[in-house]
């Protein structure tokens, strides 16, 4: 284990045996928290500097620190910082590397602090760093789906409630619906990052330091906004991971709808999108298929991102004050967390770029019965009252059904037997494109009101800086 550190571990002298095997191979978190390397590193540099600040290292020892902490540092950056099989979790690995490069002033670097402390500090270290780097990939593929509203200024296809046809709307007011509902999921992001930008570093174990640590400091240093203001509050704190949990969850589900809707659309009995052979798979029996893996594979992975959230709550809702060991599965979810959204929301971004609308398909199935709003429109336009201008249509519908054929070509006589109002101008009514021009209210599918959308939805494109470690609230890092 290096100079200076106990062969029981980092809590040292207590014990006089090593842990069983069995308890080992339980007690161990290196497998997956050794993505904390750089952030643990950060954080031991911070902290070194202010050991040194207060006094409780000299300039030698600081400086013996330093490089070896920067030795390390390379190390991880350049993927050679190598493990040992000892190694309980990245932060004893790092400590016994930093033994191996400086000896005995290693043991100096842990005044004061505890991995309580240490392991809250390098968490939110990272999740702060995640979700700058989610924030960025959602602004990507929201460009994204700006592109592909551009691109189709006017094509009109059917509105679906209920997956039964409702109303024309223009497919790029369809599409940028997923845009507001990824801006919903930046906006949870940066505010999950600015509440993870607390630096509990010199909180020791829970009862806070006693080497006198300018704490603000150090929390300036690492690019936190702030330090905490309670010592055992900040050991035990999760809650930055259950917030990032649940915006990543969000996401997830609105990535699951998209999914769900092109399945949709690409198959045969809609035929409205054609995906790109990329991201589709055949089949080992049939030659013909062409299906959508990787949609189906977002939509699966729903279940398990959910569960991730689900699996901290429970872990944290029966604790007693103070660390407990139980913090140790806020890991491995979270990770398993950021890695599925991180590659799915670069797959659904090319899906987004790459995919091809079919016009024809897409005009073929506006029937004329997604017009019976605006049958009922008519009416109110004439003075009738909308819940009697409802009913009035209705029978109208139910005419059609029952003679078997579509409600625009029934005859003026069974529209003004249904109600007097109507005249021979009823059937200036069947006509898409008007109906979409007259949804005009702000947010509406009119094309002037999805322009507008358009507009606003750039305007917010090239308006990120929250996507960043300058969100308000928060103060960038030096490390």
């Amino acid at each position: 284990m290096g100079e200076g550190v106990s062969p029981a571990g980092l809590w040292g002298g207590r014990f006089s045996e090593k842990l069983s095997p069995r308890m080992q191979a339980l007690n161990r978190s290196f497998s997956f928290d050794c993505r904390l390397a750089a952030v643990d590193v950060r954080a031991s540099v911070a902290y070194a500097a202010a050991l040194h600040r207060s006094g409780w290292l000299t300039r030698n020892e600081h400086e013996a620190l330093k490089r070896g902490l920067a030795t390390i540092a390379d190390e991880v950056a350049e993927k050679r910082f190598k493990a040992d099989p000892e190694d309980e979790d990245i932060h004893s690995a790092v400590e016994r590397r930093l033994y191996e490069l400086t000896g005995s002033v290693a043991g100096k670097l842990h005044t004061g602090r505890s991995r309580n402390d240490q392991v809250a500090t390098d968490l939110r270290l990272y999740v702060m760093e995640t979700a700058d780097a989610l924030c960025g990939q959602l602004r990507t593929l929201q460009g994204r789906i700006v592109a592909t509203a551009q691109a189709h200024p006017d094509l009109i296809m059917p509105g679906h409630t209920h997956l039964q046809p409702a109303q024309p709307i223009l497919f790029s007011h369809w599409v940028l619906s997923f845009f507001w509902k990824l801006q919903r999921d930046r906006e949870r992001f940066r505010a999950a990052r600015r509440r993870a930008a607390v630096c509990p570093l010199g909180s020791g174990a829970l009862a806070g330091n006693s080497y006198d640590l300018d704490r603000d400091a150090l929390a300036e240093a690492l690019g936190f906004g702030r330090a905490s203001e309670n010592s055992l509050d900040a050991v035990e704190d999760r809650d930055f991971v259950g917030e990032f949990l649940f915006a990543a969850s969000l996401t997830q589900v609105h990535l699951s709808s998209l999914a769900e809707t092109l399945i949709l659309w690409s198959s045969d009995r809609f035929s409205f999108v054609r995906l790109d052979q990329s991201h589709c798979t055949g089949s080992s029996l049939m030659p013909q298929k062409r299906n959508p893996d990787a949609l189906e594979l977002i939509r699966g992975k729903t279940g398990r991102v959910l569960g991730h959230l689900a699996g901290l709550l429970v872990a944290l809702k029966g604790l007693p004050s103070g660390y407990n060991r139980d913090l140790q599965e806020d890991k491995e979810g979270l990770f398993d967390t950021i890695d599925t959204l991180s590659v799915e929301l670069a797959v659904v971004g090319e899906i987004i770029e790459r995919m091809e609308m079919d016009p024809v398909a897409v005009a073929a199935a506006q029937a004329p019965g997604l017009l019976a709003t605006d049958l009922a429109d008519y009416l109110v336009r004439k003075g009738v009252p909308f819940r009697e201008a409802h009913y009035a249509v209705g029978r109208l519908v139910l005419a059609s059904e029952e003679l078997g054929t579509s409600i625009d070509r029934l005859s003026l006589s069974s529209y003004q037997s249904a109600h007097p109002a109507f005249a021979a101008d009823i059937f200036a009514v069947f006509d898409v494109r008007r109906s979409v021009a007259q949804r005009t209210s702000s947010g509406g599918t009119a094309p002037q009101a999805v322009r507008a959308q358009l507009e606003h939805a750039r305007a917010l494109l090239v308006d990120c800086a929250g996507d960043t470690q300058s969100e308000p609230g928060t103060k960038g890092h030096t490390g």
